[in-house]
C-alpha cells in the first residue's frame, strides 16, 4: 500500500493556490446556473475561467474523460459529463465539481446549485449534504483517524432519514489527482490511519434521499446515478492537517 504523502511547506502553498482558484472557479460560475442554460455552456465556461488563470482542468482527459468538470444534475451522484442537450431547467438541482492544476498542484472541490424554484425536500437534502461535509471536517485534526470523518457524516446523515454512498470516496490530492488515503464517508469510529499535519484530502460526502446504491451508465462509462433514481446531493473541500487542526484550502469565502 503506498504511503500518505506528507506535503512539505513548499508543496502546500502551490497546493493552496490551486484550491483556491478551483473554488474561485465554482464562485465565478454560479451566475450562469440558470434555466435554459446547457451543461456544456457551462463546461465551457469553466474551462476557459481556468486556462485564463494560468491552469489546466484536471478532469479533461482523465482516464478518457471528455470534458473540464463533472456536471451532475438530480438523480446523477458523480461524473455527470456536460452536454450540449443536458438543459437546465426549473427544479434541477446539480453538483458542479471542478479540479485545477495549478503549476503541476492540484485542488478539488465541488458544490451544489439549485435552478429556479426548487422543492423543499430537495432544499432539505441539500441543507443536510452541507451540515454533514461540516460534520467531516470537524474532524480534521493531528492524531484523529481518518475513520471518524465518515462515522461523523454517517451517524448524521442516517438520523436525517437519508443514506450515504459507499462506492465513491474522498481521497488524498495535492501532488497527484488521486492519492492515499481513501477517505470513506461511511466507517466505523476509530479506524482507518492516523492524521498528520501536512497532510491534504478531499472530504465530499454524497448523500441520497433513498438507497445509497449507484449504477454507472454502460454507454459513457461515467455517470453514475442512484439506483432507484431519486435525488443524490454532494459537497467537496480540499483539507489541509495542521499543527492544531485543518484548514479548508477551496474555501474562499471565508466560512471555515
Amino acid at each position: 500500500m503506498e504511503k500518505i504523502i506528507i506535503k512539505t511547506p513548499e508543496q502546500i502553498e502551490g497546493i493552496r493556490k490551486s484550491s483556491q482558484l478551483a473554488g474561485q472557479t465554482l464562485e465565478f460560475i454560479a451566475p450562469f446556473v440558470k434555466e435554459g442554460v446547457s451543461t456544456e455552456f457551462l463546461n465551457q465556461k469553466i474551462e476557459a475561467f481556468i486556462r485564463e488563470h494560468g491552469a489546466i482542468p484536471a478532469t479533461l482527459g482523465y482516464g478518457g474523460y471528455p470534458k473540464s468538470c463533472c456536471i451532475s444534475l438530480n438523480e446523477v451522484v458523480c461524473h455527470g459529463i456536460p452536454s450540449e442537450t443536458e438543459i437546465l431547467k426549473n427544479g434541477d438541482i446539480l453538483n458542479i465539481d471542478v479540479t485545477t492544476i495549478l503549476n503541476g498542484f492540484y485542488g478539488d472541490t465541488s458544490r451544489m446549485y439549485t435552478v429556479g424554484e426548487v422543492s423543499d425536500a430537495a432544499l432539505d437534502l441539500i441543507e443536510v449534504t452541507k451540515h454533514c461535509i461540516d460534520l467531516g471536517i470537524q474532524q480534521v485534526r493531528p492524531g484523529n483517524q481518518f475513520g471518524n470523518i465518515g462515522y461523523a457524516i454517517s451517524k448524521y446523515a442516517k438520523a436525517q432519514g437519508y443514506s450515504v454512498v459507499y462506492e465513491f470516496c474522498g481521497h488524498g490530492v495535492g501532488v497527484d489527482f488521486h492519492e492515499e488515503p481513501q477517505v470513506d464517508h461511511t466507517s466505523r469510529r476509530n479506524t482507518g490511519p492516523v492524521m498528520k499535519p501536512g497532510m491534504t484530502f478531499t472530504i465530499e460526502p454524497m448523500i441520497n434521499q433513498g438507497r445509497p446504491g449507484t449504477v454507472t451508465d454502460k454507454v459513457d462509462k461515467w455517470t453514475a446515478r442512484t439506483v432507484d433514481r431519486k435525488l443524490s446531493a454532494q459537497f467537496e473541500h480540499t483539507i489541509l492537517v495542521t499543527d492544531t487542526g485543518f484548514e479548508v484550502l477551496t474555501d474562499v469565502v471565508g466560512e471555515y
